[in-house]
């Protein structure tokens, strides 16, 4: 029997590298795979549904299945990382404690960029700034179709070729959360973490409330998963082995040209205790519904969307 054909599009990381470049194989799929950055990938994505399987952000997934997305998740998160490290702001603000940015104007690349979801819910949840109240300011064109800005939102995206980070320091806006941070960014005087212990401040974060954020997902087209059912599975059982494959691989100290890279994989065992990347469902529950809260909240979703809502239907037979 000829092999399904797919394209997939993902970045290439320690846990994607071994799907990449072929070393393993999606049973019964031939991947056509194209790596690419997630500004570029996500733009095709969106504009043209370009790729049958794709590495998706969090925001614009969300955003989408709660239009009529014509596609469905599986449970793959190729990219997680905390977010509090992201959050710059001015000295000239007056912004001292994460409190202080309560009615304040805070830039960020998009509306659905998953590091301003998850900062804005953090804010609400941990410190008591009400998400509604911040005024937002982007540089990049949304790509959710059909969304429209709630009444209560207070958005505007900055004049084209201005981007977030350069209109920080003007006093435009008080704050911005930045997909990642840059030294070129601390060039800037003035331009500081609100956090500068945000190591510390995220691992806390982490041993009292078991979440390490998800940032991206993996989607398939649902013209597919009609056809092919099967092929979801596959998928998962494919990008879990590669992961395996390549958590293996850089668990060797002698890779890293980090003097300390040893103790950062010994720090990081401690702290999380076992997988800190599991692919499946159940032991995503509390991040993915804790997301779920946080779009409704910020005007991501008119609602709190349901777990099943969100994956393939074959994924959740085994949940």
């Amino acid at each position: 029997m000829e092999p399904l054909r797919l394209t997939l599009s993902c970045n290439e990381y320690d846990r994607t590298r071994f799907l990449v470049d072929g070393t393993v194989q999606a049973e019964g799929i031939q991947l056509n795979i194209v790596s690419l950055p997630s500004e570029e990938r996500h733009r095709r994505f969106a504009r043209d549904l370009e790729f049958d399987v794709c590495e998706l952000q969090m925001g614009v997934f969300l955003g989408w299945m709660a239009r009529g997305a014509p596609f469905s998740a599986i449970p793959i998160f190729p990219h997680r990382k905390f977010c509090h490290g992201n959050l710059l702001i001015h000295a000239a603000s007056g912004i001292q404690r994460p409190d202080d940015l309560a009615g304040k104007t805070i830039g960020m690349r998009a509306h659905f960029n998953p590091v301003s979801l998850w900062m804005r819910g953090v804010l609400q949840d941990e410190y008591g700034v009400p998400a509604r109240s911040l005024k937002i300011r982007t540089n990049q064109q949304e790509q959710v179709p059909g969304w429209q800005p709630p009444e209560w939102m207070a958005i505007e995206r900055l004049p084209k070729g201005k981007k977030i980070e350069d209109v920080l320091p003007d006093g435009e806006i008080h704050a911005c959360m930045l997909p990642e941070i840059a030294p070129r960014h601390f060039a800037i005087s003035g331009v500081r973490r609100l956090w500068p212990n945000f190591r510390e401040v995220e691992k806390e974060y982490y041993r009292r409330t078991k979440i390490f954020p998800i940032r991206h997902v993996v989607v398939v087209k649902n013209s597919v998963l009609e056809r092919h059912p099967w092929a979801a599975r596959s998928l998962v059982e494919a990008f879990t082995k590669a992961k395996e494959i390549g958590i293996k691989h850089v668990s060797d100290t002698r890779r890293s040209f980090l003097a300390w890279y040893g103790a950062e994989l010994e720090e990081e065992r401690e702290l999380f205790g076992g997988d800190a990347w599991p692919y499946n469902i159940n032991d995503n529950r509390q991040v993915l519904e804790t997301m779920a809260r946080y779009a409704e909240m910020v005007g991501i979703t008119e609602r709190k969307l349901g777990i099943s809502e969100m994956f393939a239907e074959s994924m959740l037979a085994d949940e």
